[in-house]
């Protein structure tokens, strides 16, 4: 089945699925260069609490070789032609990409294809990569700005996967066993699991005809289920944990509310603009009021996570211990006036534009581009959403903006995690 998405703000891409229930997604871009991105759709979320890191560690054994690549042979093809090949771990999703030149697509795509696909897993190399995944593991841990999200997430979700790390913990990952990975990869890395994105300077047919043919031999099996999670409702109160942290030597703190994801976009776009009202750029307002005028941080950000089961908006901060308490009531009298008050026209066109524009430039390359799609197909299960995101957010109003701040953003109840310093 093949047939072409409704052109909107970017190009409208191909899409075909064959019949053993791969999705290809295809277009091509007057960049000379071809990147394919491999998208599973399965990350930490899928995982039991037993098996937390699997998804992660999977990723690095699937470059360890298969039946007809022995180990490094896959990395050493791909860069002896001067491409690129890297992999990612979500809680949503798992993606493989390379990039190469297009006379070498045709020769390096089943590589590709054949490591993702066909992943031996041996014990040997299982057990070597042990290791590596604990001493990533560590480096996360000793991260200040992870270990505060990771505290955040576990203190926003209760019930949903959300709260784990992505990469597991390490009691967890010291018991994983080879064998547990390989059923795991026979079960999750199933052709109707996966979309294969490719964007380049190859007509789209030859592109298409490339995956298909390699793709043809795969079986077809049933898509694995997902698991049945249902959103949590939001916070009522504040929630607050305060720990010290010897290694720091400003505190920080995430503040953190619970807020539609995947399952209802509309709901997310003035979120999005929302996030960046409050602080993206100087002239944002937290940046503005908190650092640039009364001095009370030396960083903050937001962000609104759009994830598959639901969404997180949080505001994160740095600053010096004792403006903690200023930080916080400034930052929940921001959100009572994007309650009480429209943003102003100006205010609202102005950061409209920034946020459609930042979407548009951010996709202008291959890489990106097959990122866009494989993300959107994979997690949200539509391509339009991609296809009309700016002209979706140049949309959206100041009474939306209003709607959305009341009915998710609350300034009396939110999730928070304070991080001091260890006092000397």
């Amino acid at each position: 089945m093949t047939l072409s998405l409704p052109r909107s703000a970017a190009p409208a891409p191909t899409v075909q699925q064959l019949d053993n229930g791969v999705t290809i997604i295809a277009e091509q871009m007057p960049v000379d260069a071809v990147n394919l991105s491999l998208w599973l759709n399965v990350g930490s979320a899928q995982e039991s609490d037993d098996i937390n890191g699997m998804a992660h560690y999977l990723e690095h054994m699937v470059f360890k070789g298969t039946d007809r690549l022995a180990l490094g042979e896959f990395e050493r093809l791909i860069e002896q032609r001067g491409g690129a090949t890297n992999a990612a771990t979500s809680q949503d999703y798992t993606q493989y990409y390379i990039t190469t030149a297009p006379a070498d697509f045709a020769d390096l795509a089943p590589h590709q294809l054949d490591v993702v696909l066909n992943a031996s897993i041996d014990d040997e190399a299982f057990e070597r990569e042990r290791s590596v995944i604990l001493e990533e593991i560590r480096r996360s841990e000793d991260n200040p700005r992870r270990r505060l999200f990771y505290q955040a997430m576990d203190l926003t979700f209760a019930q949903l996967p959300y709260r784990r790390p992505v990469l597991g913990p390490t009691t967890v990952i010291e018991e994983l066993q080879a064998q547990q990975m390989r059923d795991f990869h026979q079960h999750w890395y199933n052709p109707a699991n996966l979309t294969a994105v490719v964007v380049g300077n190859l007509p789209t047919e030859k592109l298409i005809g490339i995956l298909e043919a390699q793709f043809a031999a795969a079986p077809s099996r049933p898509r694995p289920r997902h698991s049945n999670w249902t959103p949590e409702t939001p916070f009522t109160t504040v929630e607050r944990q305060e720990v010290t942290d010897s290694s720091l030597k400003q505190a920080r703190l995430m503040m953190t509310w619970r807020v539609p994801g995947a399952d209802d976009l509309n709901a997310t776009y003035p979120l999005d603009v929302i996030a960046s009202i409050l602080a993206t750029g100087r002239t944002s307002r937290l940046v503005r009021d908190l650092r640039e005028e009364r001095g009370l941080v030396d960083q903050i950000s937001v962000s609104n996570m759009t994830q598959a089961l639901q969404g997180t908006f949080y505001v994160a901060a740095q600053c010096p211990t004792e403006n903690i308490g200023a930080v916080e009531t400034a930052i929940t009298e921001h959100l009572q006036r994007l309650q009480d008050e429209l943003v102003s026209e100006t205010e609202v066109e102005r950061v409209r534009t920034q946020v459609a524009n930042r979407f548009i430039f951010s996709n202008e390359s291959p890489s990106n581009r097959a990122g866009l799609y494989g993300y959107y197909h994979t997690v949200i299960g539509d391509l339009e959403p991609a296809l009309d995101y700016p002209e979706r957010i140049r949309s959206v109003s100041a009474a939306q903006m209003r709607q959305a701040a009341q009915a998710f953003l609350n300034p009396q109840a939110y999730g928070i995690v304070v991080m001091r310093p260890t006092e000397a």
